[in-house]
């Protein structure tokens, strides 16, 4: 007796699903020249299951690709309604570029004259959908600058992948981690305020009055504002010698 159709979907899908996680490790280990027997024998399954599912190796690329943005997405729009939309962000961005670099044969191959980009484009669109949300919420969260575009984003995207190609580990290293925290708003920085100097020889700094007093210190007569300049703190010249004298010897003393 023939198995009922419901049997047979259900185990269809499952075939399929061995496949394509097959064919996902396989491509980060061995790169986009693995074979469609080689996949098959990790897949538990017959070449057979494989070609009914995925007729051509470009049909099982394209299908690996489409599920890891699907993937992608699916976490940009988990993360997208987090309380903290700014660690999420980067959070988000770690992923993208760790998780690129681990499958740089298929990311190459996306990016080849003749690969059929419209196959997968739909993916694309909703992972640009998702990313533009996070990247929003986290802009106004205020951590993520404002005048980050995603288009910027998706360039900058393409420079970090490229450098973290070069680190080794899993972690993402300095280099990549220095280009992303250029994208973080950062607190205005406090105007420098200059320190009054322990040894005050020959500075007047501190002893000035710049609202210009009425009388001279030293002997108490008027001074008169000349209109231009700084305004003057003693009568004359000889009663700003006499301070200055008065200064040294309190200091000597």
């Amino acid at each position: 007796m023939p198995a009922p159709a419901s049997v047979l979907r259900a185990d269809a899908r499952r075939n399929r699903a061995l496949v394509l996680a097959a064919a996902d490790r396989a491509l980060s280990e061995r790169g986009a020249s693995v074979s469609l027997a080689e996949v098959a024998r990790r897949a538990g399954v017959g070449a057979g299951t494989v070609y009914r599912h995925f007729p051509t190796k470009t049909a099982l690329l394209e299908a690996v690709m489409q599920q890891r943005m699907d993937r992608l997405t699916a976490v940009a729009l988990r993360l997208r309604d987090t309380t903290d939309p700014g660690s999420a962000f980067f959070a988000f961005c770690t992923e993208l570029i760790l998780s690129s670099c681990r499958n740089q044969a298929l990311c190459d191959m996306l990016t080849s004259d003749g690969w059929p980009r419209e196959l997968i484009r739909d993916a694309g669109e909703r992972l640009r959908v998702a990313l533009s949300g996070l990247l929003m919420a986290a802009q106004r969260q205020g951590a993520v600058r404002d005048d980050l575009a995603l288009s910027d984003l998706m360039a900058l995207y393409t420079g970090c992948i490229a450098v973290q190609r070069l680190a080794e580990g899993a972690e993402l290293s300095r280099p990549t981690a220095l280009i992303l925290e250029t994208l973080r708003v950062r607190p205005p920085r406090p105007g420098v305020t200059k320190t009054p100097n322990a040894d005050r020889r020959g500075d007047e700094t501190g002893f000035r009055n710049e609202t210009a007093a009425a009388y001279c210190p030293m002997c108490a007569a008027p001074i008169h504002a000349t209109g231009t300049g700084r305004p003057a703190r003693y009568c004359s010249a000889a009663c700003r010698q006499k301070a200055h004298r008065r200064r040294r010897a309190a200091q000597v003393g």
